[in-house]
């Protein structure tokens, strides 16, 4: 295999020729940000909402037009490290606009005087801020605000995984924000969710701050003809062949999530030799090969689990999709414990995110890990 451009990307910002579809969702973005709107969405994991907010920023004009910043809130567990994210995300876009301006940033934040770093070679401030500096983080959040407020350019802001701000011990964290989200005159928001139920219940219940305070986008899969001709096409860009059926199975596997989509077609490309085809063989191999690279971090997931909620995550992979699982025909079909044990298991990996809930259908957030475990069921 030569060392040329996989165009299957998997990680970082994808070049506009590499990304499929997704027309309508960046230009809807785009109109509502000119239009003063904040934005609310809400798609499974791994469905491209990353890849698609900074596709956004850089074609459809936004960054030439915006201060633009993006933080991922999925594993913060409190105000002081939003904060912390925050604040590292504006600190670190603003130093790239020079000395002037990052001086600047640094006279707003007063709440962190004298807990800032000096690169020795510039002389500049570094934000070497730790969770226990924040002595006051809501006071630091709201001079951030403050200093975006002051710039010349408007701001957009995206959250990612935003559901987690209502599962931070401080229950009035959610007021906060929004309070100073109301205040601000040249900030949009994008805020993304993964959990349906929880971001629902933030922006559509009236009882919550955010209520009605966003503009709802669904981020639905891309179609499967869209998808699978953009692949075939890609395929045949780079003088390989693949069958549209083999696509669709892929597709169908993988539910139009576009993360494993990319990831499987990322392996079976580097698997396939200039002029040759992409066949079921390489396809299969390339899905082991896939799976095996996860083998560490899958087998640590089992280890940290109690048995019994191991068993039950084994019966809710071996399905697929599980309904029912504290009925009597699923304990005994999978010889589980009792209604009880299933119920406390269940919590405990809803709790780890390792299985996600829809309605009364529990699957597994991570479908590679969903297929990895069947396949270790099977050997």
């Amino acid at each position: 295999m030569s060392n040329e451009m996989n165009p299957f990307f998997v990680k970082g910002k994808i070049p506009a020729e590499y990304f499929c579809d997704r027309e309508k969702e960046s230009s809807d973005i785009a109109k509502l940000i000119r239009n003063g709107n904040n934005i609310v969405f809400i798609a499974p994991r791994r469905m491209g909402k990353t890849a698609l907010i900074n596709f956004c920023y850089e074609t459809m004009g936004l960054e030439e037009q915006y201060n633009t910043f993006f933080i991922d809130i999925l594993h913060t567990t409190s105000t002081e490290e939003f904060t912390l994210e925050l604040g590292r995300e504006v600190f670190k876009k603003t130093r790239s606009k020079g000395r002037e301006a990052l001086e600047k940033l640094v006279q707003v934040l007063k709440s962190l005087n004298g807990k800032f770093g000096f690169d020795q070679a510039t002389l500049l401030p570094n934000f070497s801020i730790s969770i226990g500096d924040l002595a006051h983080p809501e006071y630091t959040l709201e001079e951030i605000f403050t200093f975006l407020d002051s710039l010349d350019k408007k701001s957009i802001i995206a959250i990612d995984e935003f559901q987690q701000i209502s599962k931070y011990p401080k229950g009035n964290f959610e007021a906060l924000l929004r309070s100073y989200i109301q205040r601000t005159s040249k900030i949009s928001f994008i805020f993304a969710g993964s959990e349906k139920h929880m971001m629902q219940r933030m922006f559509l219940d009236s009882n919550h701050p955010f209520y009605n305070s966003a503009t709802l986008i669904g981020l639905n899969p891309i179609p499967m003809e869209k998808y699978t001709s953009w692949a075939k096409g890609i395929f045949e860009q780079e003088n390989r062949s693949i069958n549209i059926d083999d696509l669709r199975e892929i597709y169908s596997s993988y539910e139009g999530h576009t993360f494993y989509m990319q990831r499987i077609l990322n392996e079976c490309f580097s698997n396939t030799e200039i002029w040759e085809d992409c066949t079921k063989d390489v396809i299969r191999r390339s899905t082991d090969d896939v799976l095996d690279y996860y083998n560490k971090d899958f087998e640590y997931i089992l280890q940290e689990l109690p048995l019994k909620t191991k068993q039950t995550l084994y019966a809710i992979a071996s399905e697929g999709k599980a309904t029912r699982i504290t009925g009597e025909k699923f304990i005994k079909r999978h010889a589980l414990e009792s209604a009880s044990a299933v119920q406390y298991a269940t919590r405990t990996l809803l709790d780890k995110n390792i299985i996600v809930r829809d309605g009364n259908t529990y699957s597994l957030e991570n479908k590679f890990l969903s297929k990895w475990i069947r396949r270790k069921m099977k050997s």
